[in-house]
């Protein structure tokens, strides 16, 4: 008999429950996280588990590009952004390449830190 993963069911239901702002800092979390992920099994060379990793970051980064809102113009800014960050993850993933990934790693991280200001900033009605 397989048990039901606690952790999962948990997990869903924070998804389930967030605001879009929450499901926004989930998904930078979840890039930092499979970047991450992708740097330790790049580090261990294993290349399916790096493929893996980077293949999730690429996930992400798609999903931030077809939810923008094109009526804001800071949406065309962040698409090339987000465009750049997929372009440089599929040159990290060909050529297994630290740097390339520490880069994108260190784009989500102060992506994610600009989102949780934003979300302080609105919360304490700025």
């Amino acid at each position: 008999m397989i048990r039901p993963n606690p952790y999962a069911k948990m997990q869903n239901d924070a998804i389930m429950t967030a605001s879009k702002e929450e499901l926004t800092l989930m998904l930078y979390e979840g890039g930092i996280k499979f970047c991450n992920l992708a740097l330790v099994a790049m580090e261990k060379k294993d290349v399916q588990k790096c493929n893996e990793h980077i293949q999730r970051v690429q996930d992400i980064v798609r999903e931030f590009q077809i939810t923008l809102n094109f009526a804001y113009p800071i949406a065309h800014e962040l698409n090339n952004l987000y465009d750049y960050m997929h372009r440089r993850l599929v040159t990290a993933n060909i050529r297994k390449d630290l740097t390339i990934l520490k880069e994108v790693l260190g784009m989500f991280r102060s992506m994610r830190d600009t989102w949780k200001d934003a979300m302080k900033l609105a919360r304490a009605g700025h």
